[in-house]
């Protein structure tokens, strides 16, 4: 199996990357179950990349059932350092509008029932997370995202509601109250399990609405998927661009669990060592 170090989650709209050339589509069964779909391996200006639909192909699973667990263990499997996740986001502010891109740096987890950690079961790891996206890596990615001549914002609060639904008028208005910028139903677990996984992650987030709180403003299926559509070439061009940029150095993000680990060796649960080993062996020696 090739060894890939940057991975693409493609989220609402985006369930495939042009030009990939030597394509090969690997199934991966790993502790935690199965990932959305196959990954999708293959070459993007010269570099190894790594594809994975976060809803599966044909849009089939909803942002609480989507196994980021399995999805985050299988990237690793394959050698990857760094993920790009694209997604849709509601506005928060007047000025992040419909068809803008905004690179966050901050997140507020309002989910309430999914699996948000490779820990527990007789491993305890309590990684910090006052740097929820991988600096470097989002700073790349907002220079690639200008490079295409999009309106993109480098930061903001992304605040994470379980779905599927979108939000109630009083929510939209209380979030704006903390001053969150933008909202969405994917970022979370997947920057936590990627801190725990040693990956630098970033966010591609791509405004389709205004949320509810601006009036006249409604939010539906059909307008998020039609300001998707519309950004689509916009995602996969800043891809590219971010493939031609030296992406590959060494990060703090790489190190995130040197320090996390709380239980003794001698007291691990050795079926959840096993399990972690990807991980935490490197921690173990």
């Amino acid at each position: 199996m090739r060894k890939i170090k940057i991975a693409v989650i493609g989220g609402s709209g985006l369930y495939e990357i042009d030009g990939l050339k030597n394509v090969e589509e690997v199934e991966i069964s790993t502790p935690f179950g199965m990932p959305s779909d196959r990954i999708i391996c293959g070459e993007l200006e010269g570099v190894s990349i790594a594809f994975l639909p976060r809803h599966g192909k044909g849009h089939k699973i909803l942002p609480t059932e989507v196994n980021s667990r399995a999805n985050f263990y299988a990237l690793k499997t394959l050698g990857v350092e760094k993920v790009i996740s694209v997604s849709a986001c509601g506005s928060l502010r007047e000025d992040f509008k419909p068809c803008d891109i905004v690179i966050p740096d901050q997140i507020f987890d309002n989910t309430k029932s999914r699996k948000n950690t490779f820990f527990g079961g007789g491993i305890v790891a309590h990684i910090q997370f006052a740097e929820p996206f991988c600096n470097n890596l989002s700073k790349l990615l907002f220079d690639s995202v200008k490079e295409t001549g999009a309106t993109v914002h480098k930061g903001g609060t992304y605040v994470v509601i379980e779905g599927p639904r979108f939000s109630s008028k009083a929510e939209s208005f209380f979030y704006r109250s903390i001053k969150a910028d933008i909202i969405g139903m994917t970022a979370m677990p997947e920057a936590t399990l990627a801190k725990e996984a040693e990956m630098c992650y970033s966010v591609m987030a791509h405004v389709t609405d205004y949320d509810v709180w601006k009036e006249a403003e409604e939010v539906s299926v059909e307008r998020v998927v039609a300001n998707l559509n519309k950004n689509t070439t916009i995602a996969k061009q800043a891809i590219k661009n971010l493939l031609k940029k030296e992406f590959d150095r060494p990060c703090l993000c790489q190190q995130a669990l040197s320090n996390a680990i709380m239980t003794a060796k001698e007291v691990m649960d050795e079926g959840q060592k096993k399990k972690l080993s990807i991980f935490i062996d490197k921690y173990l020696k």
